[in-house]
């Protein structure tokens, strides 16, 4: 018999039982669990009888009672639930699945359409085929090629876009200095300038756009945003420190490492006025940084770039192993990229 209950794998159930001398419900209360040391399982085993296969080669075949004879725990188990089930259409209170919730809308970068989703426009799709999508170009024909692609209607920016070897999310591998562009960034750069006593008279006298102390901090605080630079001197950090918010998401928060907390405010100004610009890696390590105008002459941008490029590589951070430089490509605001051979923009020299 033993044998016979291990060959085979079918369930059986209380409704395959034909019991008309007691009914399912009082059967299932007559049952009770115990534990079996040798299967190391549950047994349920009656109080009266209980039912056994004697015969189970073909089908569920013929059935015996015996008192106090192991049975299936699924089987009362299973007959269980359809019990409560009967019962609850009987009453008319059918359980139903509660409706899955609205996903909530994307925000940011993740409302973005994928790049395959993407439709470009007849100009963008003519000018891409200029340049071969994998190819590492030159410093030289790389510039040549930007200029080409740079044929909108209005003045383009250039930008360049380092992947760099460092997770910022370390603090030794966290890039953020600046560069002074030799040729300029073709913009003109509003500063203003957070100070008080003696140096709100310098500040005006070395070209700032706008000076002021507590009267400008309350202005910000109102909404007022018509500057490019933000110039702070170290006494006035406290104060400033509550525009935290304000100021932060949008990069104009006074950092020493960016150079706009400072003493030397005429040489600050100068320097902003003329190209300084400011740079840090992002999240997923990568530099993105501006250097100039498509309108530049060639010679002018990769004066720019190469600036550019040695201020990063200055910078490396102590935390930085391995290969530091991933890849590198230059673009306008407005066309694809190009991709750079990093060993020819390290090693490239000026005529």
């Amino acid at each position: 018999m033993a044998s016979s209950s291990a060959s085979t794998s079918a369930t059986l159930t209380l409704s395959s039982i034909h019991l008309p001398q007691e009914p399912k419900s009082s059967l299932i209360s007559s049952f009770s669990f115990k534990p079996n040391p040798k299967t190391k399982t549950l047994v349920l085993q009656s109080q009266s009888e209980c039912i056994r296969p004697t015969n189970l080669k073909s089908g569920f075949g013929s059935f015996t009672s015996s008192k106090n004879s192991p049975f299936l725990v699924s089987a009362v188990a299973a007959e269980a639930d359809l019990g409560e089930i009967d019962e609850d259409v009987e009453g008319g209170s059918v359980a139903t699945a509660p409706p899955p919730s609205p996903s909530k809308p994307k925000k940011g970068k993740a409302a973005l359409p994928l790049k395959s989703d993407r439709t470009r426009s007849k100009r963008f799709l003519e000018i891409q085929k200029l340049r071969e999508v994998k190819k590492e170009y030159d410093l030289k024909t790389a510039v040549s090629l930007l200029k080409q692609m740079a044929s909108t209607k209005f003045t383009e920016s250039v930008e360049a876009h380092f992947r760099l070897n460092i997770d910022p999310k370390y603090n030794d591998q966290q890039l953020r200095a600046t560069v002074n562009l030799p040729k300029g960034t073709g913009q003109v750069v509003r500063v203003a300038v957070l100070t008080q006593g003696e140096k709100i008279d310098e500040a005006k006298n070395a070209g700032a756009d706008i000076v002021g102390g507590e009267d400008l901090i309350e202005q910000i605080k109102g909404g007022f945003m018509e500057f490019d630079k933000l110039i702070a001197t170290p006494d006035m950090m406290p104060k400033v420190a509550s525009l935290g918010k304000i100021l932060g998401p949008r990069g104009l928060m006074p950092n020493p490492k960016a150079g706009t907390v400072t003493t030397t405010i005429p040489q600050t100004i100068e320097e902003f006025k003329k190209g300084k610009v400011e740079f840090r890696a992002d999240k997923t390590g990568i530099v993105h940084l501006p250097f100039g105008k498509a309108s530049f002459s060639e010679e002018d941008l990769t004066i720019n770039l190469l600036a550019a490029v040695k201020s990063v590589e200055t910078n490396k951070p102590t935390g930085a192993k391995g290969v530091y430089w991933k890849s590198a490509h230059i673009c306008s605001s407005m066309g694809p990229s190009i991709r750079l051979d990093i060993k020819d923009m390290l090693d490239f020299k000026l005529a």
